[in-house]
C-alpha cells in the first residue's frame, strides 16, 4: 500500500487569512498522525504565504512519522533545512504569482543550483526528492543530478480525470515514469491535485511508495474532521492494493 503523507499547508492558509494563531498546522499534523497518516508534508514558501519558519521548527519537534519539507532550491531554504533537519526534502519550483505549484521542477538542463542543493542536503544525511513531470527525460535527469527520490506531478492526471478528459493517457505516463524511476534506483512518490475521487488508480501503481495529499483532504477535514478525512483516504489506499 502506498503511504499517505498529509500536507498541512492549507491549515496554515486559513490561519494566515486572519493573521491569527488558529488553526495551528502543528495540531493538525498531530491529529493526522493519530488517525494513521504515515507522514506530514509542509511547503515553506519564500513568500511565507502559509507555512512559517516557526511551524517547521515545531513540526520537527513533534512529528513522529516522517516530516517532508517542500521548498525551493535556494541558499536560504537549504540553510533552513540543514538547521531543522527534516526526514526528507522535496525540491519544488516556485513562482510568487502562482496559487499553487503549477508544474514540475525543470531538471533536464541539470541546473547547478539544484545539484548543489542536493549535494549539500544529502551530505548531511537528508534525502532529497525532486518534484518532476512524469517525463522519462526528467527521470533520467533526476538520476544524473543525484537525487534519492522523485515525486511525480499528478496535476495533469488530476485535471484529466473528468468524464471527457484523457485520464488513461495521463495515468499511463505516470505508470511508465514510476517504473523507469524505480528501475533506476529512485524512490517514487506522487502528488498534486489528488482527491477522494481520483487517487485510487495512482495508489494502485505498485512502484509508488508515498502519496502527498493536501488541499482536497484538508477541505474534507473542514466538514468531517481531520481524523475522519485521513481514515477515509487511508481506506482508499488500502482498497487500491486489492483492486
Amino acid at each position: 500500500m502506498a503511504y499517505l503523507n498529509v500536507n498541512v499547508d492549507h491549515i496554515a492558509t486559513l490561519r494566515e487569512a486572519r493573521r491569527d494563531v488558529e488553526p495551528d498546522p502543528v495540531t493538525a499534523a498531530l491529529l493526522a498522525e493519530l488517525a494513521g497518516a504515515h507522514g506530514i508534508t509542509a511547503h515553506l514558501r519564500e513568500d511565507r504565504r502559509h507555512i512559517q519558519h516557526r511551524d517547521i521548527r515545531l513540526l520537527r519537534n513533534v512529528v513522529k512519522t516522517k516530516l517532508n519539507l517542500e521548498m525551493a532550491a535556494t541558499p536560504e531554504m537549504v540553510s533552513i533545512a540543514l538547521s531543522v533537519r527534516p526526514d526528507q526534502v522535496t525540491l519544488v519550483p516556485e513562482r510568487r504569482q502562482e496559487l499553487t505549484t503549477e508544474g514540475g521542477l525543470r531538471v533536464q538542463g541539470k541546473p547547478p543550483k539544484v545539484r548543489e542543493a542536493i549535494r549539500r542536503l544529502q551530505a548531511k544525511g537528508i534525502p532529497v526528492s525532486l518534484f518532476i513531470a512524469p517525463d522519462l527525460r526528467d527521470v533520467e535527469a533526476s538520476v544524473d543530478l543525484g537525487a534519492a527520490m522523485v515525486e511525480l506531478h499528478t496535476g495533469p492526471y488530476s485535471h484529466a480525470f473528468g468524464p471527457h478528459g484523457p485520464r488513461r493517457r495521463e495515468l499511463l505516463q505516470l505508470v511508465e515514469a514510476a517504473q523507469t524511476a524505480k528501475s533506476a534506483g529512485l524512490g517514487v512518490h506522487a502528488g498534486h491535485g489528488l482527491t477522494y475521487r481520483n487517487t485510487a488508480p495512482v495508489a494502485a501503481i505498485p512502484e509508488i511508495e508515498d502519496l502527498n495529499i493536501g488541499h482536497n483532504l484538508i477541505a474534507r477535514a473542514a466538514l468531517v474532521g481531520i481524523e475522519k478525512a485521513v481514515a477515509e483516504m487511508l481506506g482508499i489506499l488500502k482498497a487500491a492494493v486489492k483492486s
